[in-house]
């Protein structure tokens, strides 16, 4: 049986006034970040941009005798800087997807205005990065290295429950956090450094926030499980990143060309 996917709309904010708390104040202080990172890019010249094909170029000598019917092959995410940042649109979307899928279940729709509120400024937060990225990965590689919109299987998710939402909530946060923690020093540009470096700051209080709804007390704002004891957030490996999320990606592509992470860095 083929799996039920999720199609990505624009939803509209929801329009129910509620009052200002700690954690919106948070979460906009996020936002307000993101705002400048956003256009960051578009204000730097093309001389500034890097190789979008590291040393050996992204466009491949054409085959002087190609096949009349080729196998369909996966899509790459690519090496270099841009195989991060078709990483990172990965990430963006399926969490995208989430909050869509969030927001139009039954759990939303009899939350608080708090809590509301609060879901619909993760949502915005994270349509805003997916389409950063799809626009930053095009305007700098082309459409042709871009990945593609993705499909996925939300299916797992109990949309109508607070703990089940909440839950999965976390995990994509937490799983975010490390993964840009994770591929910091593989990102040779320090334009996209600098805005990876932005953008992993506001998923920090995504997930900060969801774990503040599900213990209000704090005791659980920066939990042991995703803050060593150096205090640092964790990192995690590409691979392990796929391990976590891949249950929820239908659309097939590979990460075999990922850059390894830069010594000394």
């Amino acid at each position: 049986m083929k799996k039920p996917l999720v199609k990505v709309d624009v939803v509209e904010a929801s329009s129910k006034n509620s009052k200002s708390n700690s954690r919106r104040r948070f979460l906009k202080l996020g936002g307000l970040g993101l705002a400048g990172s956003s256009f960051l890019l578009y204000a730097c010249s093309e001389d500034d941009m890097f190789n979008p094909g590291g040393d050996s170029g992204m466009t491949p000598t054409p085959d002087p005798d190609p096949d009349p019917d080729p196998e369909p092959t996966a899509f790459d995410l690519g090496s270099g800087d841009v195989g991060i940042l078709n990483y990172a649109y990965a990430l963006e979307q399926l969490e995208a997807a989430f909050y869509t899928q969030v927001r139009a279940g039954s759990y939303y729709a009899g939350a608080s205005a708090e809590e509301q509120a609060i879901f619909d400024d993760l949502y915005n937060h994270e349509v805003i990065h997916r389409d950063f990225f799809k626009a930053a990965i095009t305007g700098v590689a082309g459409e042709e290295n871009t990945l593609p919109d993705l499909e996925f299987d939300v299916s797992a998710i109990d949309f109508s429950s607070r703990d089940s939402v909440l839950q999965y909530a976390m995990i994509l946060e937490d799983t975010g956090v490390g993964a840009y923690n994770g591929a910091g020093d593989r990102i040779a540009d320090a334009t996209y450094l600098t805005l990876a470096g932005k953008i992993v700051s506001v998923e920090a209080r995504h997930a900060a926030a969801i774990r503040s709804l599900i213990d209000p007390t704090g005791g659980y704002f920066a939990g042991d499980d995703v803050v060593d004891e150096n205090g640092l957030d964790l990192a995690y490996d590409p691979s392990e990143v796929f391990d976590a999320a891949g249950d929820f990606i239908v659309t097939e592509f590979t990460a075999n060309n990922l850059p390894e992470p830069m010594t000394g860095s």
